[in-house]
């Protein structure tokens, strides 16, 4: 990292277009700190700056309207909460921004919204169109309908799956501490660190023991899970304290406060909407497993998928499917839109392209994964 931090920060704020800020529940359910977040976001959107704001909360709010203390470890108890807290919050909401001269609106949704291709487009669609209208767009997951399977796992996930689908520039995630922190021996914690390029082993072990479940769900650890998500569609996040006054004006000033993360060194290069789809939000549906040269030859040098360096094909799935790729050692290279069935594929392997033809006995497609439909992780 050659660029000083403040360097770094000044740069990113520059070329920022669209914010997605997250608030977390600590935050939220205190009625200040919910004014003045819509007053900062104001103030962003006064310098022609978009802003999603990603909104945790509702099962918080409802706590307080019963004078809960903690969290219900039932799953009807907490859906009953963020049903009845969700009315209050959005209410606080639309009476702060309409002081500031601007509507809210409110999207919920499940992670099935965002892996289905069309309602994928439809949630974007939507949001789109409330940006055009200078609506402040406010997102939370679906909490009174929402199960296991259908859960992002909390907002900070949310946020970046949101963040990545709209192509936003900039994640700021504002919780109630004032970054990431060094862990000291004794078990408390030392200086913030400013910027991270990359998240690593060593960063994800700070995390650990940092998650408070009274109120809400979110640690450390699903922070630095939404920087991978981002800094792996070639965008930046930021955590920051939302407890400080004027937190979101000190960022957009491109102060050194926080700890801004950012894509590693050479892996900057921003992902087109499609691989974005693939690498973050579609539906497994099978596995193929490839030989060493495969593998060399995606992760290297930029090549398709070829049925000559398929070993094994696991799962039952359709022409247009998304797939995991593996190497021989069963790690993770890749994922992609499949030119052909399980069944086809299991013909194929092993065979090469001019071959296809003859196999199928129809005119087939030379690859079984085009780079074009291809995610590619850059580690493994």
């Amino acid at each position: 990292m050659t660029k000083s931090p403040v360097a770094l920060r000044k740069e990113l704020i520059k070329n920022c277009h669209r914010v997605v800020v997250k608030a977390g529940t600590r935050l939220l359910t205190d009625p200040e700190s919910l004014s003045r977040i819509i007053r900062q976001i104001a103030d962003i959107r006064k310098e022609g700056k978009q802003v999603i704001l990603v909104s945790s909360g509702a099962v918080g709010t409802g706590m307080k309207l019963l004078g809960l203390k903690k969290r219900p470890s039932g799953l009807s108890e907490v859906q009953a909460l963020a049903a009845l807290g969700q009315v209050k919050l959005m209410a606080m909401y639309q009476e702060e921004c309409a002081k500031h001269g601007f509507l809210a609106a409110q999207l919920l949704l499940t992670a099935d919204d965002l892996r289905d291709r069309e309602r994928h487009i439809n949630t974007l669609n939507c949001v789109e169109t409330l940006l055009s209208q200078n609506i402040l767009p406010i997102v939370n997951e679906n909490d009174p309908v929402s199960v296991s399977g259908l859960k992002f796992g909390d907002n900070d996930i949310l946020a970046s799956l949101l963040a990545c689908m709209t192509r936003s520039d900039l994640t700021i995630i504002l919780t109630t501490v004032d970054g990431l922190l060094t862990p000291m021996p004794d078990g408390s914690f030392g200086e913030r660190i400013s910027v991270v390029c990359g998240v690593t082993d060593t960063q994800r072990n700070m995390a650990k023991g940092t998650d408070n479940a009274e109120m809400s769900i979110g640690g450390m650890a699903s922070k630095l899970k939404a920087a991978d998500t981002l800094n792996a569609a070639g965008e930046a996040l930021w955590l920051a304290s939302g407890k400080t006054p004027d937190i979101l004006g000190e960022i957009f000033a491109g102060k050194d406060v926080g700890t801004l993360f950012l894509p590693a060194e050479g892996h900057t290069h921003k992902l087109e909407s499609k691989k974005r789809w693939i690498a973050s939000f579609s539906r497994i549906s099978g596995k193929l497993t490839v030989d060493k040269g495969a593998a060399t030859a995606l992760m290297e040098k930029g090549r398709s998928l070829l049925p000559s360096g398929v070993i094994s094909v696991a799962g039952s799935f359709k022409r247009g499917d998304v797939v995991e790729v593996c190497d021989s050692e069963c790690n993770l290279i890749a994922k992609g839109l499949t030119n052909f069935s399980s069944t086809e594929c299991k013909l194929l392997a092993g065979y090469q392209s001019s071959s296809n033809h003859t196999i199928l006995k129809y005119h087939a497609d030379e690859e079984i994964i085009h780079r074009n439909n291809m995610y590619v992780y850059k580690n493994h």
